[in-house]
């Protein structure tokens, strides 16, 4: 049974992770965010944030944008296939555009590829 926690597992965190999702360029871009994402050699989905100082200059801009971000994933990561997924804030939010990118991420997340079921042989 899985629970709705975000464990140390469920991270990205080497930088070899999030050179292996990036080079494989498969990306999936929305109007605030970006998810670049790969099939997990594990059970259950990944994820890397990226908040670069050229979107958000100042820290706790940058440290709320993540926050944010690493929720909407916590609440839906027991629903999501086995993917790597490194989502970068291409423009800054804030707390008045919540509810947008809330909608805007689960959108990009039903956009991605479902594995296809595999016939016994």
């Amino acid at each position: 049974m899985k629970t709705s926690g975000f464990p140390r597992q469920a991270r990205i965190t080497k930088t070899d992770d999030f050179s292996s999702v990036f080079s494989l360029r498969k990306r999936l871009t929305g109007h605030f965010l970006a998810i670049h994402y790969a099939h997990a050699v594990g059970g259950e989905a990944r994820i890397g944030l990226v908040v670069g100082k050229k979107t958000a200059r100042r820290a706790i801009s940058r440290n709320y944008m993540k926050r944010v971000l690493r929720e909407l994933f916590r609440k839906t990561r027991c629903a999501l296939p086995a993917f790597e997924l490194v989502v970068r804030a291409q423009k800054p939010f804030s707390d008045t555009d919540y509810a947008v990118v809330e909608q805007e991420f689960a959108a990009l997340l039903a956009r991605l590829p479902r594995p296809k079921p595999q016939a016994d042989a």
